[in-house]
């Protein structure tokens, strides 16, 4: 999915600045304008991450003409951030990994007092290690 970004041109002094009119409250910055896009792409996929774990939809990109003429847009420069948004779905994936013998029990004796299965396990230390 393509997100329109409103970006505020940076100089010596001042970082570039990127909002993401569709998702309010994503913003990011960057101290060159590449770097500014890289910062929006990461910023639009924590912003989207959190509104599914809050179980809220996910807004859909509108096209840069419905924001542009905007008076709090007024002389931003625009682009068009490409995201994946593949990496946050809960689909089921079967995984092959290898592990030292001595790591993979510690993983399971850590999996079993926590109650979890091996997969269940590492998922949960995924997904709270932000």
């Amino acid at each position: 999915m393509r997100y329109p970004v409103a970006i505020d041109a940076g100089d010596a002094q001042h970082a570039w600045g990127v909002i993401v009119p569709d998702l309010p409250g994503c913003f990011s910055a960057g101290d060159t304008l590449e770097e500014a896009l890289d910062q929006a792409r990461e910023a639009i996929l924590f912003h989207i991450e959190g509104l599914i774990d809050e179980g809220q939809p996910v807004p859909a990109a509108q096209p840069i003409e419905k924001h542009r003429n905007r008076r709090e847009h007024k002389n931003r420069i625009w682009a068009l951030v490409e995201v994946d948004l593949a990496q946050l779905e809960d689909v089921t994936e079967r995984v092959n990994i290898t592990l030292p013998r001595r790591v993979l029990h510690k993983l399971d004796a850590a999996a079993q007092a926590a109650g979890e299965s091996r997969s269940g396990y590492i998922a949960h230390l995924a997904l709270s290690s932000r």
